[in-house]
């Protein structure tokens, strides 16, 4: 993101005593003065001051230090950047729209970390949503400006992806050339036929066997056209079927590389639309419009050659309707092209409604909302439903008239060409065979008319699985990482994490977790606790600090190596849709039958699979729905065990059970912590009476360190959390 706008000359050249050798470390615009008018100016930051400068009105310097912390604030419809003073009042020092709220949080924070340590560490990682060329703000789950996207660009990466195909499509082309030929020869025939046969003058007596022959020729070449037209059709259907599966394969495999941090904000019906619908529309342009296309260009070439050798003023008038269609097509082909934009954006936004309610069809059963999901989801296709009725009105409306100007051509053919055979200058097959070559022309013309809808559907699949594909992991593998085996240190220097990195959800981390050791974390819901965790899976990088395992940053360990070596246990439970064993095996997908049911014993899960009919190969249903909490819970935990983890991360694993099941699942737990370091967040603070240290998280910030006693000795956070549990269960 943006942080050091470019001072325009003229602000330069009214404020030189206020810039003269200061070092502007972040200048971003203001578009909104403090009384909540448009206007144009700048707040620059250097080492000491905060500058508020504009052409239009006077200057206003702050000094840093008369200020005890910033913030940037969202209100409604802009956002302040406020300075709070050492007496407690607080002044608005900016205002601005809303586009320009992010960056302000990361002014805000440069300045308090100035107040604090003396200088300022913060650069933003953030992406823009904003485009740079034209100041458009991107649509939500995209980073591609549909104005100013290269579209042949994107067109070439397309027929790179097409050309691991080359053969077929050489074939392909071989027959489309074979088949235009075919096509060509036909009027020539009939013309033949009629003025040398059938209309031939009185003088000449037509040789029968010489007809017969033309005719039998006639139908050897519809024959042999349809073979090749067969040919060419099962040919392109592996075409199709080859290249659908290149394109959802490199879709899917692009998403599963990307982070958390990307997918979260997407949604899943979008990812499955760019993954299905898109790619198919994709691969039916390339395998079906675009060589039909190429096809009828072929033939129209064809057919031009051989009309203007033989009349070429007849073939000047065929040809006055297209200059004004391919002007029309120019003049529609933006606006055809939002049309369908707007559509498929409407289609993710029903598809992910779908997917939400069949996802979460327990609750709305539980709360006997099946009213309000029907009429939720109906709400949206009937949206999707007036957009579609609008897109084919237009087109529909849009089509037939191109197709009537296409065919005035026609009436001045058999016009002028109708008075030539009656005054003798054209003969009655060269006329016939001069319309049939029209007709043929007016076909080509048609599919070229519609090929702008064809082109605008796949532009917006194609932006919208690049926009995908193009994508940089967040998390990328240094070119340098090793493998490396884990003994369980792990090490947090001074990290800072943000999702959105100007909001810090952890910062300062500072703290080692010996082999072996058990960590507990402790704290209010939102304190940071899974974020935690999370960076120990390196789902997210740091964005300041580092994170060390054996004295090694996480970002030089092979991803593989590491996610080999740690074991999750999360406390919403995902099971796949297949049987126990599945399940089980996923975190070890070459484990011996022995070795699972060694797991599953440790877990306490075996005796309870035993009792099923099918034993573990009993399906669990989408999610895990056909076992219970407990069993879904235990059923984890085994898969946890069986990879043998050096790294055991337990977030709320025995939470919402009963007392039996917990009972069952900590004495599990109690084995596989042995010998590994584990970090356990619970809020059930029972459950973290084996865990060598706790850490009391607070703020995003480490608030406390130590053992139980130690804590309960301070008479803090931890403290509190303890007396207020122990009232509850009073």
């Amino acid at each position: 993101m943006k942080l050091i706008y470019e001072l325009p000359n003229d602000i330069k050249e009214k404020y030189p005593d206020l810039l003269t050798g200061k070092t502007i470390l972040y200048c971003l615009p203001v578009d909104i003065d403090l009384s909540g008018n448009f206007f144009n100016g700048y707040v620059a930051v250097t080492q000491d001051y905060i500058l508020y400068l504009s052409l239009n009105s006077t200057s206003e310097v702050y000094r840093i230090k008369d200020y005890e912390f910033f913030e940037s604030t969202a209100e409604v419809g802009d956002g302040i950047l406020i300075g709070r003073k050492v007496d407690g009042e607080s002044y608005a020092l900016a205002r601005f729209s809303m586009r320009y709220v992010p960056r302000f949080k990361f002014i805000a924070r440069a300045l308090n970390q100035i107040l604090t340590i003396g200088k300022s560490k913060v650069v933003s990682t953030d992406d823009d949503n904003i485009c740079p060329k034209c100041g458009r703000t991107f649509a939500q789950g995209t980073n591609i400006c549909p104005s100013c996207i290269n579209k042949g660009d994107m067109f070439r990466k397309l027929i790179s992806i097409a050309s691991s195909k080359w053969y077929l499509y050489l074939i392909v082309s071989t027959i489309f050339i074979a088949i235009t030929a075919l096509r060509l020869v036909n009027p020539q025939i009939t013309r033949n036929l009629i003025d040398n046969y059938i209309n031939a003058p009185d003088t000449v007596t037509p040789d029968v066997k010489d007809m017969l022959f033309l005719v039998g020729l006639m139908g050897v070449i519809m024959v042999f056209s349809s073979f090749l037209t067969i040919l060419r059709g099962r040919v392109m259907a592996k075409v199709g079927a080859e290249m659908a599966k290149d394109l959802r394969s490199m879709v899917y495999e692009k998403i599963q590389s990307l982070s958390l941090g990307y997918i979260g904000k997407r949604k899943t019906g979008d990812l499955m639309n760019r993954i299905t619908g898109d790619t198919d529309r994709i691969s039916n342009f390339m395998v079906h419009t675009a060589p039909n296309v190429v096809n009828e260009l072929l033939t129209m070439t064809g057919i031009l050659i051989i009309m203007f050798t033989f009349n070429w003023k007849l073939a000047l008038i065929v040809l006055i309707p297209v200059p004004f269609i391919l002007i029309v097509m120019r003049l529609f082909r933006s606006f055809i092209r939002n049309l369908y934009r707007k559509q498929w954006r409407q289609s993710d936004r029903a598809n992910s409604l779908l997917q939400d309610i069949i996802s979460g069809i327990r609750v709305v059963k539980s709360f006997g909302k099946e009213k309000y999901a029907i009429n939720q989801f109906k709400n949206e296709s009937k949206k999707l439903a007036d957009i579609t009725i609008y897109n084919e009105k237009t087109w529909q409306t849009l089509f037939p008239g191109l197709m009537f100007v296409m065919g005035i051509g026609s009436f001045f053919i058999m016009l002028i060409g109708g008075r030539m055979v009656l005054n003798e200058t054209m003969k009655v097959g060269e006329l016939v065979q001069f319309t049939t070559y029209a007709g043929m022309l007016y076909g080509p013309l048609n599919m070229i008319s519609f090929f702008p809808r064809a082109i605008s559907e796949v532009a917006t699949s194609t932006e919208r699985i690049f926009d995908v594909i193009d994508q940089d992991p967040d998390i990328k593998e240094s070119p340098s990482a090793i493998s490396h085996e884990i003994q369980g240190e792990i090490a947090f220097d001074n990290v800072t994490f943000g999702y959105q990195s100007y909001e810090p959800v952890l910062e300062n981390i500072d703290i080692t977790i010996n082999p072996g050791e058990m960590l507990g974390l402790v704290g209010h819901s939102g304190a940071g606790k899974s974020t935690f965790i999370n960076l120990v899976m390196r789902l997210y990088d740091v964005d300041e600090g580092s994170i060390k395992i054996d004295g090694i940053d996480i970002r030089n360990i092979r991803k593989e190596d590491l996610n080999r070596q740690i074991g999750v246990v999360l406390q919403e439970t995902f099971l796949f849709s297949g049987s126990i064993l599945d399940n089980v095996r996923y975190s070890k997908p070459d484990a011996t039958a022995e070795e699972i049911i060694l797991a599953c014993k440790l877990a306490n899960a075996h005796d309870f699979i035993v009792k099923f009919p099918d034993g573990y190969d009993t399906i669990v249903g989408e999610r895990g729905h056909r076992v219970s909490g407990g069993e879904r819970q235990r059923i984890s935990i085994a898969r946890a065990i069986l990879s043998n983890p050096r790294i055991l991360i337990l977030d709320e694993a025995t939470s919402s059970l009963d007392t039996n099941t917990e009972l069952k699942i900590q004495e599990a737990l109690t084995r596989l912590v042995k010998g590994r370091t584990t970090i356990a967040i619970a809020h059930r603070l029972s459950t973290l009476k084996f865990a060598n240290r706790l850490l009391v998280v607070d703020k995003g910030k480490k608030a406390e360190l130590g053992t139980h006693k130690e804590l309960m000795d301070l008479k803090g956070i931890y403290y509190g959390l303890v007396s207020a549990q122990l009232k509850m269960s009073e």
